[in-house]
Formats: structure tokens, C-alpha cells, sequence
């Protein structure tokens, strides 16, 4: 019996042993465990400089796009001055009386120096020159451009005074609700004429109304 218990003794520790975690083992594995692209084989490359550059992001891409042409629409700015000059628009302010309008209403150089420090005190000159893109690509062309049109009607708005101003937004700000109101939508698009007129008439008619309380503003 000695003996086979013996041998039973031995089976069951050489059993044990060999489903007993090995502490050595392990530490090997996790000391080489690591995570690379290229599997650990060696492979791997440096993406940035194997990619094209229109895939580097915005500012290559720009860059790419200047390379093939300078005359894109990626990065054209619209020409302020030339069109102010084409379009004569000095001219036009002055023969309008849109400049002694104002001096009239009690805007003057001397009132546009003491409004700069205020402006900035707001943030809004920051505010203009961070969106310089958007400013001249956006704003301008649609001022400028739209010019000869509004000048007159700005000159007349100047001859009445604030009063002309706000009935300018109490009008956009009507309009407005009056296409909500009637639930009138845009032809062959569907679109409420509310939602898609609000986004120039509901401008338009805060800064009439801004206009407005400025020159009342200064005439006192």
C-alpha cells in the first residue's frame, strides 16, 4: 500500500504542477504584450509623409489647391476696393448727401473716435477682425454690391431720422410674421417663406432698429 500510495502522491502533484499558472510565464508574455500599426513586424510607415497633401488637412489642402490654380474658388477673397472703385461708390455717397446726413444727425469724425474704444470695450472690433474671411466674402459683396441701390434709400431713411428706421424694423419684423402667419411657403420648394424670409428680414430689422436708437442716441 506504501508504494501506491506513494505513487498516487506523485501523480496528483505532477497534475497539479502542470495546470498550476506559471508566475514566470506570465511576466513574459506581458512584458512583450504591445500594441503597434504595424503588428510588430516592423512594417509600419509615417502616414503623414506617405498620404497626399490634399488629405492633410484644411490648410494643405488650400495650399494644394493654390499649387494647380490660383484663380480657385477655395480661396478667392472678393476685391473690396476694385469693386468700391468700378462701381463708383464714393461718388455715389457723396451725391446721395448720405455724409452731411449724418453730420446732420450728430455723427461726426469727432463722434466715430469716441465710438472706436467702445466698440472694442464690446469685443466687436475683435470680433471683426477673427472673421475676416467671412467679413470680406460674405458681408462685403452683398453691401457693396448692393450699394447703388441701398444708398438712396439710406439717404432718405437719414433725411426722416430714428422714426424712419424703426418703422424699417417694425415693417421686416411684420412681414416676417405675417408669412408665419399665413403659413405661406416658397414656390416649387416648399419651405415656409417665414422660416427662409427670416433670415434677412429678422437681421434687417434689428439693425434698423440698432440704427435707429444710435441716432436717437446722438442727438441728444
Amino acid at each position: 500500500m506504501a508504494p501506491l500510495k506513494l505513487f498516487l502522491l506523485a501523480v496528483t502533484a505532477s497534475v497539479a504542477t502542470a495546470f498550476a499558472p506559471s508566475t514566470f510565464q506570465m511576466q513574459k508574455v506581458a512584458s512583450t504584450t504591445q500594441l503597434q500599426e504595424s503588428f510588430g513586424l516592423g512594417l509600419g510607415e509615417d502616414t503623414y509623409e506617405n498620404q497626399p497633401d490634399l488629405l492633410k488637412g484644411e490648410q494643405e489642402y488650400k495650399q494644394y489647391v493654390n499649387r494647380i490654380s490660383e484663380e480657385n474658388m477655395l480661396n478667392r477673397k472678393y476685391n473690396v476696393i476694385r469693386r468700391v472703385r468700378e462701381l463708383d461708390l464714393l461718388q455715389a455717397t457723396i451725391d446721395a448727401g448720405v455724409l452731411s446726413k449724418l453730420e446732420k444727425n450728430g455723427l461726426d469724425l469727432a463722434t466715430v473716435e469716441k465710438l472706436l474704444p467702445l466698440l472694442e470695450e464690446y469685443g466687436l472690433l475683435s470680433l471683426a477682425a477673427n472673421n475676416q474671411q467671412l467679413l470680406v466674402n460674405l458681408v462685403a459683396p452683398l453691401l457693396v454690391e448692393g450699394a447703388p441701390f441701398l444708398l438712396p434709400v439710406v439717404a432718405g431713411a437719414l433725411e426722416v431720422g430714428p422714426a424712419a428706421f424703426y418703422l424699417a424694423a417694425a415693417g421686416a419684423a411684420g412681414l416676417d410674421a405675417y408669412l408665419f402667419a399665413t403659413n405661406a411657403e416658397v414656390p416649387f420648394v416648399g419651405l415656409s417663406a417665414g422660416a427662409v424670409g427670416g433670415l434677412l428680414l429678422i437681421p434687417l430689422a434689428v439693425l434698423s432698429a440698432v440704427a435707429g436708437t444710435a441716432l436717437a442716441s446722438l442727438k441728444k
